[in-house]
């Protein structure tokens, strides 16, 4: 079927005469034509509909915009020429569907955009499903601090090393970023190590103690197919023996850092826990959930409160049972963590986290229905 009528484009000719309403009406008809059959169109059919959409944008109300760019942004066959005009709108919301969601927009005029466009335009690239390297370089050259924390907390933006560096240096004088950096799974271990040295201990123990996103490596042959799968451990689970056999171990004197590498290796986790608390000094109910996957800088903080070594903690967390493998760069986040905490910093650390952690439980047990 053609993508636009003789009748309509007869319309569109006569259009300028009769206003935006009636400009409106027709931009709404072709774009209806063209969601309903975008599958079924060929090349010339697009750029046909491309055409009169291209020329209706800028004699239409902004909210007229706004809708177009909502119903366009989302299709990979969207008209190129009208994702353009509106991303480059200097109005941000009518910008900011196609700046957001399209995937018709290069990375060429995205930057154009981030040099040429307010802070509203470059918020709204920084929500991206995806950035690259010299996309989050410009972003950050030109936005201001509401563009740098949404950049933080957007997984999918890749950073330099001198970008990582420049929110870096930037986290030093807002809490919010230093927080959102702590959580990124590919930060790297130098720079880490830095942010820990920049940032009050109040944020650091915030971000430390905080669930973060687990990374998943691709299994590999037919034996790991469920490798990185999450295996749910029992709700719950008794520590009285394990703590009284803990309790006894350290009267004796016999609670050192090789019995608790043995607890490890042995997957003896109810005694790995009860040991990190004991001599952490919080409860096992605070423990106890730094065993799970997202909560492996919570198991370092822990482990460090406790003078375990590097050499068993790294054992620990290796072996926790029903998590995906600790990947190299999660060994060298959680080796600069270890390595810039102080002894008392990691026990405060723990104990905020162990505050935190049982006031949640003892609010989901006042919530729970009856």
């Amino acid at each position: 079927m053609p993508a636009v009528s003789p009748d309509l484009r007869a319309e569109l000719n006569g259009a300028e005469k009769d206003g935006p309403e009636h400009d409106a009406q027709i931009l709404g008809q072709v774009t209806n034509l063209f969601l309903s059959n975008v599958d079924h169109l060929n090349e010339s059919q697009i750029a046909a509909v491309d055409g009169v959409l291209a020329k209706l944008i800028g004699r239409v109300e902004a909210a007229t915009a706004v809708h177009l760019g909502e119903a366009l942004s989302t299709l990979d066959r969207a008209p190129r020429q009208t994702i353009r005009i509106l991303a480059f709108h200097n109005d941000p919301l009518v910008a900011g569907p196609v700046l957001r969601k399209s995937s018709c927009l290069s990375d060429k005029d995205l930057l154009e955009i981030a040099k040429s466009r307010g802070q509203q335009h470059l918020l709204a690239i920084s929500d991206r499903k995806a950035l690259s390297e010299a996309l989050t370089d410009a972003l950050m050259r030109f936005g201001d601090v509401d563009v740098s924390n949404a950049l933080a907390r957007n997984a999918g933006a890749k950073f330099s090393e001198c970008g990582y560096a420049t929110l870096v240096g930037r986290a030093e004088r807002d809490e919010g970023l230093a927080e959102k950096l702590g959580l990124r799974i590919d930060m790297p271990g130098n720079l880490l190590r830095e942010l820990l040295g920049k940032v009050a201990d109040v944020v650091l123990a915030r971000f430390l103690t905080a669930p973060r996103p687990v990374v998943r490596e691709k299994p590999r042959g037919p034996v790991a197919v469920t490798a990185g799968q999450n295996v749910a451990r029992p709700k719950a689970i008794d520590y009285t023996k394990a703590q009284s056999e803990v309790v006894a171990l350290n009267r004796a004197g016999k609670l050192n850092d090789s019995i608790v590498n043995r607890f490890a290796v042995r997957g003896e986790y109810t005694h790995v826990v009860a040991a990190l608390a004991l001599k952490a000094d919080v409860k096992v109910e605070a423990i106890a959930p730094l065993l799970d996957a997202d909560r492996m800088y919570g198991l370092i903080v822990a482990c460090k409160a406790a003078r375990v070594t590097w050499s068993t903690t790294t054992m620990i967390v290796r072996n926790r049972p029903g998590c995906p493998p600790a990947t190299q760069r999660e060994l060298d986040q959680c080796g600069a963590i270890y390595e810039s905490l102080l002894l008392s910093v990691a026990q405060w650390t723990v104990r905020f986290g162990s505050d935190r952690i049982l006031a949640k439980k003892n609010e989901r047990a006042a919530n729970a229905p009856v």
